[in-house]
């Protein structure tokens, strides 16, 4: 076996050692931090159900962001929807046979690529040509831009320019599953796409991308408006007396 193989597949092995660690500890986290007050961004709904929706719209329509600004909500919902279409299309290479709705997605995801750098380069544009933003855009900010940029020109450029042997990258993947080693074509474009892509991997559990699950453990969103109707303990509030500050009995 190959250096460049092994090296690799010790690279993917701590990288998803890293981020599956690193989601559970900040998901927990998220999880045990007490909301201490009834906060929903308003207006709010009064039932469970009416929380579930109104999260469903967040999560695939960008709501609030639609209502705050449309030219933003544009390129970011460009980039998400674009990049949720690529991840489909690469569970190719994950799965044997491939499921069916994963080969419906494959024209589709192969040109959202062009779609998730246009949406990209939106939202990069953005942090130099609005004056607010850019004055509160860290180099952390820049850098991952660039990440996501240079993972999504790589994979454009294995798609349309410098083609790979997918099916030893393929059986590369399914080898990582079951800790059998096969070959990794040693094509640069094709290494420079999985270093990015290990990289986002393992810097993703402590990078701002973490809105992605934090959304759902937000006050804002996932308070129902029933302040009138029930009074709000926090969970570690419980064991005390509210009103006498003693613990109860």
């Amino acid at each position: 076996m190959s250096f460049l193989t092994v090296l690799y597949a010790c690279i993917f092995y701590a990288a998803t050692a890293m981020l599956v660690g690193g989601l559970a500890v900040k998901i927990n986290r998220y999880a045990r931090t007490p909301a201490p007050l009834k906060i929903p961004t308003t207006p709010a709904p009064t039932t469970t159900g009416g929380v579930v929706f109104r999260m469903a719209r967040e999560v695939a329509l960008f709501e609030s962001l639609f209502k705050s600004n449309k030219w933003i909500w544009l390129f970011g919902w460009l980039f998400h929807v674009s990049l949720l279409l690529v991840t489909l299309r690469h569970l190719r290479y994950f799965t044997d046979p491939v499921w069916f709705w994963v080969v419906w997605a494959q024209p589709f995801g192969k040109y959202a690529g062009f779609a998730m750098v246009a949406g990209l380069g939106g939202l990069w544009a953005r942090r130099f040509l609005v004056d607010r933003v850019r004055y509160i855009s860290t180099p952390s900010d820049h850098l991952m831009l660039v990440l996501l940029l240079g993972i999504g020109l790589s994979g454009l450029g294995m798609s349309f320019v410098a083609h790979t042997d997918i099916v030893a990258v393929k059986e590369f993947f399914l080898g990582l599953m079951v800790f059998d080693l096969h070959p990794l074509p040693a094509d640069p474009v094709l290494l420079v796409h999985l270093s990015l892509v290990a990289l986002l991997m393992v810097i993703f559990p402590i990078s701002k991308l973490l809105h992605a699950p934090g959304i759902f453990f937000s006050p804002t969103r996932n308070q129902t408006d029933d302040s009138r109707e029930r009074r709000h303990i926090a969970p570690w509030a419980t064991k005390f007396d509210v009103g006498s500050g003693s613990k109860s009995k």
